[in-house]
């Protein structure tokens, strides 16, 4: 019939690698319900569902009756930078610097917004667009109520190396709101001008990549992935020269400005930047509020309270990257200083989602090793996941220390049996079954001989009867493009029978398979081609399309017939495959 696989585990560069599509031709056999906000129900879900019905009556409409909230946290717990004058220096023994936005010199324009955000975080009515008041505070230009604007000083391992002080060199958080249902969240602009941390920057974003980080972070939120959220995009004649490729073709674009949000923007780097520096107390004093504020479940009083901090942060990095698989997901720059501390999905650059099943994809052009690859993501959350530990070290008994290190290696199992969890809810499997890691693993492998379309291949699965499965190829490209290219292989039939009696063996009626997996395997996403083309049109002044992706993703699962006129869930158009992205913004 076909090869057992197995997925397996090695070691290089003293990284676990994690290659769960790997297979071995003539090896031997080895051996969460869903929903729309996190995909995994074992996921600590930061973000509570709001229904817009409910909070209808305490939505505000204006910005005078809307304010941060009056007692600036991070202000108040830390030392902050006595130097409050704007220029890019090293900093030291401090968290934050204040740092006003810098102005933008041309008017701004609001081109786009997330009403999810507007209403169901900062319970704003979506009339308050229309006021220039907002269109000025969501650019950076005036500052609400007296807040006091900080930049966050924090550094990274960038592509496996210590890259010193990082810190936001593009961004400014404008304040702390708490919201109706009781949630705290920071407030950031991106793109909003140079802060001490701007290294050789100018602090400033353009339109492709802030449309980009817009859309994204709205998407993979609707797909149920953890994620930063994206309020709202602004746009200015500012000229901003960028090399998007570093080939000496500097370019003049214009500028453009993202108000994001996120329940925390601390991250691996936060931490490292302590430890590396050697100011333990201040390390400990920042892990200690991490755990007071946002891990609620962990006694801070507890000698352990470390070790089971770092614990929870494996489990949920873990299963975040899980769910980027899922969706075929590839952030692009998964440095330790783009790694959150809440395990959801931050900074967003030359990411990419897969078209054709290649797990050695790699988005970013900059990226000439494929060191943040597809496949190699898990590798990478251990490997990041190792350096947060040796962060932490500093803070830890010798005992500690050695369980800290037991705990990492546990980050093997937790991913496995997460990512089994959601494959097998992506082929409508409800439960474990000895063959189970089989047959997806021969799917996998099928896909990736064939080149066959990731997102659409699950999804055709879902929707096909599977009595129609042994004859896919007499069955119309409109329903069957991307599973065309998939039986196109020889193990295509004996697979359809395997996959068949598993179903039978689980008794999983075909009503349910599909319901499984239709929840499961979106029929949308934001292809790097659509997202050019909003990007395109946007460059000339037209963001009709910024605005209708983003209708579209929205509802990913959903067949619409909006996106099906566009063809965004049609086979991609061959110019697809040379577009090119990079760390340029």
């Amino acid at each position: 019939m076909f090869p057992r696989f197995h997925f397996r585990f090695i070691l290089i560069w003293a990284v676990l690698l994690v290659h769960f599509a790997e297979t071995y031709r003539n090896s031997n056999s080895c051996v969460g319900p869903f929903n729309k906000r996190c995909l995994y129900s074992d996921f600590r879900c930061f973000i509570s569902v709001v229904d817009t019905c409910d909070v209808e009556s305490s939505l505000v409409s204006t910005l005078e009756d809307w304010k941060f909230n009056d007692e600036n946290v991070l202000l108040d717990e830390f030392p902050i930078d006595p130097v409050q004058d704007n220029y890019v220096r090293q900093v030291r023994n401090v968290v934050f610097s204040i740092t006003p936005p810098v102005p933008l010199r041309t008017e701004a324009t609001l081109v786009a917004t997330s009403d999810d955000v507007l209403v169901n975080i900062l319970d704003l009515d979506p009339v308050v667009i229309r006021s220039r008041e907002f269109t000025d505070f969501v650019s950076g230009t005036v500052n609400l109520h007296g807040a006091v604007p900080l930049t966050h000083r924090y550094g990274g391992h960038q592509f496996g190396s210590w890259a010193g002080q990082l810190g936001d060199g593009r961004a400014v958080m404008l304040g702390e709101y708490i919201n109706s249902n009781g949630e705290r969240w920071e407030l950031q602009l991106k793109g909003s001008g140079l802060t001490p941390y701007s290294r050789r920057g100018d602090g400033r974003a353009v339109i492709r990549s802030s449309v980009r980080e817009f859309l994204c972070s709205e998407a993979l939120y609707h797909l149920g992935v953890p994620t930063s959220r994206a309020a709202s995009l602004v746009v200015s004649q500012d000229p901003v020269t960028r090399d998007q490729f570093y080939d000496g073709h500097p370019q003049t674009e214009r500028a453009a400005i993202v108000l994001r949000v996120s329940q925390s923007w601390f991250r691996f780097g936060s931490l490292e930047i302590l430890a590396r520096s050697r100011e333990i107390d201040l390390l400990r004093q920042l892990t200690d509020f991490i755990i007071k504020m946002y891990f609620l479940d962990i006694d801070q009083h507890s000698p352990d309270r470390y070790l089971e901090l770092y614990s929870t942060i494996v489990e949920q990095t873990a299963a975040m990257i899980v769910t980027w698989q899922a969706v075929g997901f590839t952030h692009g720059v998964c440095n330790t200083d783009n790694f959150s501390i809440l395990s959801q999905t931050i900074d967003f650059g030359p990411f990419g989602f897969l078209e054709e099943y290649n797990p050695a994809f790699v988005p970013n052009t900059s990226d000439d090793e494929g060191r943040y690859s597809y496949e190699r993501q898990p590798d990478v959350g251990f490997y990041n996941l190792d350096k947060l530990r040796l962060a932490l070290q500093p803070l830890l008994t010798t005992g500690q220390a050695k369980q800290m290190t037991v705990i990492l290696k546990g980050y093997i199992d937790i991913y496995k049996a997460k990512f089994m969890n959601i494959f097998r809810r992506k082929i409508g499997l409800s439960k474990y079954m000895e063959d189970d890691e089989q047959i997806i693993a021969v799917l996998l492998k099928m896909m990736e001989e064939t080149k066959a379309d990731f997102t659409m291949s699950f999804r055709q699965l879902s929707e096909l009867n599977i009595n129609d499965l042994e004859r896919v190829m007499l069955l119309p490209d409109t329903r069957a493009w991307a599973l065309k290219k998939l039986a196109s292989h020889d193990w295509f039939i004996a697979w359809v029978k395997m996959y068949k009696a598993a179903l039978a063996s689980q008794n999983v009626s075909e009503s349910n398979r599909r319901k499984i997996m239709k929840s499961t395997n979106p029929r949308y996403v934001l292809r790097n081609w659509i997202a050019q083309k909003a990007i395109t049109k946007a460059e000339d002044g037209d963001f009709s399309e910024v605005v209708k992706v983003l209708r579209v993703l929205e509802r990913p699962f959903d067949v619409q017939e909006e996106a099906e006129t566009n063809g965004f869930a049609s086979s991609p158009p061959e110019w697809a495959k040379a577009l090119r992205v990079s760390c340029s913004s």
